[in-house]
């Protein structure tokens, strides 16, 4: 547990100082989309409602930054948006694509009668390897303080995709969530596994619609929000 969370802050030192392996050509790239419900990293972000989401995105060799919104109901007046601010390098080894970043999670009148807020931060490590069609990957998140005074927090990941025909591609992901919950939460069920399996299919070049089913072995809060879910989802990327 040490291993990873030192691993994922020189991480996030990394990011400050890949400025000179940058090439010199910025790009911009855009997304927008709706779905029939937000699910993040397995619970419904909406409360089982839908979701409309876009962002904004610039790479410059191999760093990147980003923001992306979306709206949010946690069964609270407060907060009603997501607004997420990060940047990372993707630096490649090998045949290995390395992902080093942080994230940053605001939410807009995230104050709403529980202690500390909802916005918080985490630093991410990832890794990615083509086998033939197919592409597996691993993924790390570290955050020091979860929300409303949640404590440490860690969230490990095995991922892959691999295209099924000219224009779908199948994927999916395992997932385990880890929080300390010392505040706020303390008490609840905050240790769970995750999981999601689906298929993409790309309409048009910038087009691309997505079918999903996910679950948790978690029922806290109602097993609507933590159990078992399909979603459809509709996403545009110029």
């Amino acid at each position: 547990m040490k291993f990873l969370k030192l691993a994922l802050v020189a991480a996030a030192a990394s990011v400050a100082m890949s400025g000179a392996a940058m090439a010199e050509e910025l790009k911009l790239s855009y997304n927008v989309g709706v779905a029939s419900d937000y699910i993040f990293r397995g619970i419904s972000n909406t409360n089982n409602k839908g979701q409309i989401f876009g962002g904004i995105d610039a790479t410059y060799g191999i760093g990147y930054a980003g923001v992306w919104t979306s709206n949010v109901d946690f069964g609270t007046p407060n907060p009603d948006q997501e607004i997420d601010v990060y940047a990372g390098v993707k630096p490649v080894v090998g045949d290995v694509n390395l992902d080093l970043g942080v994230v940053y999670y605001g939410y807009t009148k995230d104050k709403n009668g529980i202690p500390g807020s909802y916005s918080y931060f985490e630093v991410k490590a990832a890794a990615s390897k083509a086998f033939g069609p197919a592409t597996f990957g691993v993924a790390g998140y570290y955050s020091p303080e979860f929300p409303s005074d949640g404590g440490e927090a860690i969230y490990v990941e095995a991922n892959g995709s691999a295209p099924i025909g000219e224009k779908l591609t199948l994927s999916g992901a395992v997932g385990f969530q880890t929080v300390d919950a010392d505040g706020y939460f303390s008490g609840v069920e905050n240790d769970y596994v995750t999981w999601n399996l689906g298929v993409s299919a790309a309409i048009t070049d910038h087009l691309t619609a997505d079918l999903r089913y996910s679950d948790t072995d978690s029922h806290d809060f109602g097993k609507s929000l933590y159990g078992s879910a399909v979603t459809v989802s509709l996403k545009a990327a110029f």
